[in-house]
């Protein structure tokens, strides 16, 4: 089976949700023998030296990448207002790119190509003219969802305006790609019944974050208590807006329960105002060296998202940690997860204040909890169960 993935990113290191998913796509559907190509848009976000790559997954494949700037132009943002393409997806694509794919599907022949994501969708012309393989959406979350979200909570008109404008665009795009594969993947159920009320038309299966479960080792000897703390990129809108509100709206009152509580605040690209918040009890760490030890070390996760969409890597290696994780109702979306048993849902200040006061009172609660957690991680994203699945998929679509 010849499988060609096309990611908008590099999945090396796999140290945050998009390379995560990518990466362990790959690391399972390797262990069943398929024979895998990747192609990779590097950006200028998320740069990779490829040639400082060192990754047994790495050397098992066939690696293609194409440098290319996505930052945000404003006189790219503004003549695009008078074209009729989503400015965020239209970023993404790049003519000597599309040229250095089409050798790739003149040289190669394959069964299945998989497009991680709605930002590689660009390329679908190109792939539907040089290959008859068998073509699979993944769709990592519903992108203009986002933007909805984030838009509806921008306190600043024009900004908010713009926003909504950028939201149309990704909705009217993204919806009308969605007939155009044989095959959708969606990370989650929610995430199904979205784009079947698009008018989805084709199958449709739920392949949700998977992970090895050889990484995640517990030692609680190494859990200091009580501890909070939350692990994210920071540079998705999404996180930063919902932290904001934790340290200014939730934290001065939770900060009083307890002279020994500590707060750690950690993730990649930490803005610089952040560590104005820094103090003996909330401590900002910026990026971390190695985030499974980081969690390890810490006891009771905090993930107070206020938009989004998809399903939150981070919350499912916290579960895979036997964390305590204590998330809003948008954060928890797309878990299989049952509110006071693998997981506490608080969506309000008194919510999280009650959250995190009985867990800090009652010790026995939250390791409770990070037990139940890790089971339904392990029973929900196993990476041999759900690669084989795909595998299955894959071998259906194309034997017809």
């Amino acid at each position: 089976m010849k499988t060609l993935i096309l990611s908008n990113r590099v999945p090396f290191p796999a140290n945050s949700g998009y390379p995560i998913v990518v990466y362990n796509t790959m690391k399972g559907l390797l262990s069943l023998g398929v024979d895998i190509t990747l192609f990779s848009i590097n950006t200028n976000k998320h740069r990779v030296d490829v040639d400082d790559i060192y990754d047994p997954v790495y050397d098992q494949i066939k690696f293609h990448s194409f440098d290319l700037d996505t930052e945000v132009n404003l006189w790219g943002a503004f003549f695009n207002i008078f074209s009729n393409e989503s400015y965020n997806v239209s970023r993404f694509y790049d003519d000597d790119a599309a040229k250095l794919l089409e050798n790739i599907l003149r040289e190669n022949e394959f069964d299945i190509i998989q497009f991680e994501g709605l930002f590689v969708v660009p390329y679908l012309e190109v792939v539907k003219s040089y290959s008859k393989a068998k073509l699979i959406y993944r769709a990592h979350n519903i992108v203009f969802d986002v933007w909805e979200r984030l838009a509806n909570s921008e306190r600043f008109t024009p900004r908010r305006k713009y926003l909504q404008f950028l939201a149309r665009r990704l909705k009217i795009y993204e919806t009308e790609q969605i007939n155009r594969f044989h095959q959708i993947f969606a990370i989650s159920n929610p995430d199904r019944q979205s784009i079947l009320s698009f008018g989805c038309e084709i199958g449709i299966e739920v392949f949700p974050v998977a992970l090895d479960f050889e990484k995640y080792t517990i030692d609680l000897s190494k859990t200091s208590f009580p501890t909070l703390f939350h692990l994210g990129a920071m540079d998705w809108r999404p996180n930063k807006e919902g932290l904001e509100w934790f340290i200014e709206e939730i934290w001065p009152d939770i900060e009083k329960l307890s002279s020994e509580l500590r707060f750690y605040v950690a993730g990649k690209s930490m803005p610089q105002h952040f560590y104005e918040y820094d103090s003996d009890n909330l401590v900002v760490e910026g990026e971390v060296f190695d985030a499974i030890d980081f969690m390890n070390s810490k006891a009771i996760m905090i993930v107070p998202l206020l938009s989004g969409s998809g399903m939150r890597v981070k919350i499912i290696e916290g579960m895979a940690m036997k964390k305590c994780i204590i998330a809003t109702t948008y954060a928890a979306e797309g878990l299989n997860c049952e509110n006071g048993k693998d997981i506490l849902i608080a969506d309000t200040a008194d919510e999280f204040y009650r959250c995190i006061l009985q867990c800090i009172t009652h010790p026995n609660r939250w390791r409770e909890i990070g037990e139940n957690a890790r089971r339904t991680a392990e029973r929900d994203h196993n990476l041999a169960t759900i690669s084989q699945r795909m595998l299955n998929v894959y071998r259906r679509l194309v034997n017809g």
